[in-house]
């Protein structure tokens, strides 16, 4: 099963510490040897960015930046076999900004991505 994880955060005036920076990465490799993440990238913020909403009314393109105190800031792909393996994963990621850098604060949202065994077969045709 594939999992988006998407981190919000708002960073401290202060860079992250090196060792954070380390042990991101450290995950990374070994998420990678362990064949559950396929991909993972920073977001540029939010002023770089548009928001398109649709209603009753129409569409509309709202460029960035947007009012959230939180920042959308990075993002990973998870191919995992169960939801708590992509929440472990995650937690290990959250962990690490805990113990080295603890005046970050952010939340990350693990989120599955719907495939063909989540949709019910076609019906058959009748005659």
């Amino acid at each position: 099963m594939r999992y988006l994880v998407v981190l919000e955060g708002t960073a401290p005036a202060t860079a992250p510490p090196a060792a954070l920076m380390e042990g991101i990465m450290q995950l990374g490799e070994e998420a990678v040897r362990a064949g559950v993440m396929l991909d993972n990238a920073g977001l540029a913020p939010s002023a770089t960015g548009a928001l398109v909403t649709a209603d009753a009314d129409g569409v509309r393109i709202t460029d960035g930046p947007f009012a959230e105190s939180k920042e959308m800031i990075s993002y990973a792909l998870y191919d995992t076999r169960t939801k708590e393996e992509a929440v472990e994963w995650t937690r290990r990621f959250m962990a690490l900004h805990h113990e080295h850098w603890p005046e970050w604060t952010g939340a990350a949202r693990v989120l599955k991505i719907m495939g063909p065994e989540d949709f019910a077969p076609p019906a058959e045709p009748t005659s």
